[in-house]
């Protein structure tokens, strides 16, 4: 491998973990504010997400600067590509977690829906795919990475339970729809990071073992 690339490599890697970092924080601290209703928090993540969104944007110039001066090929390949899909799911998550934090914001603020679901059970499954995913990605990891693909269903069906349930409450009680339509929102949204932690160990293992194992899913629970 030339030199140059090596130093690119490295560089790439380190980029990506920045901003790994960065969308984990603003995530636990958007459902920080969801569940302990503090909208200073959530405010702070809305405010903060330019910073992902620039951080986003230079990593993919620099793939794009890599393939184009280096042409890299086999290993270093499916690592730039890998880097350059999993920072495109990152930056989505970034903006799930400020879609989150505006709910907490707009909750926060209002008085307590006067109904529980099991929203917290479904944030500390989600936390374990997000937390695994990266973790799987730092180590190249593709155990960790099929345990986690593994997970997913279980968000989905938290997802439905809680769906079905804030249903229920709206029903017996229309005067807290609007409330309720934003605690359900924040449900999806939770769902949909979990899907994109999926796709970040998908492309763990494309990138370590050059498998494309998308749309597979009898594979994953036989290995997890």
């Amino acid at each position: 491998m030339p030199k140059h690339l090596q130093t690119e490599l490295f560089q790439l890697k380190r980029e990506i973990l920045q901003i790994a970092a960065m969308v984990e924080s603003a995530t636990d601290k958007a459902l920080v504010a969801l569940t302990d209703r503090q909208p200073d928090l959530a405010q702070e993540v809305i405010d903060n997400d330019y910073l992902i969104n620039d951080t986003e944007v230079r990593i993919e110039e620099e793939c794009l600067k890599i393939m184009a001066l280096y042409q890299p090929v086999a290993t270093d390949l499916r690592f730039v590509i890998t880097v350059l899909k999993v920072n495109n799911d990152l930056e989505r998550v970034g903006d799930l977690a400020v879609n989150i934090a505006e709910r907490a914001l707009y909750l926060g603020q209002r008085e307590q829906l006067p109904f529980v679901v099991d929203l917290p059970g479904m944030i500390a499954d989600v936390k374990v795919m997000l937390t695994g995913s990266l973790d799987a990605l730092t180590n190249r990891d593709t155990t960790l990475a099929r345990r986690i693909i593994a997970m997913d269903d279980l968000v989905d069906d938290a997802n439905y339970k809680i769906y079905k349930a804030i249903q229920q409450e709206m029903f017996k009680d229309p005067s807290i729809m609007k409330r309720a339509l934003h605690l359900l929102s924040s449900s999806r949204h939770l769902e949909r990071i979990a899907d994109l932690a999926t796709n970040i160990c998908e492309d763990v293992v494309y990138m370590v073992e050059g498998e494309v194992i998308r749309h597979q899913p009898e594979i994953f629970m036989d290995e997890a």
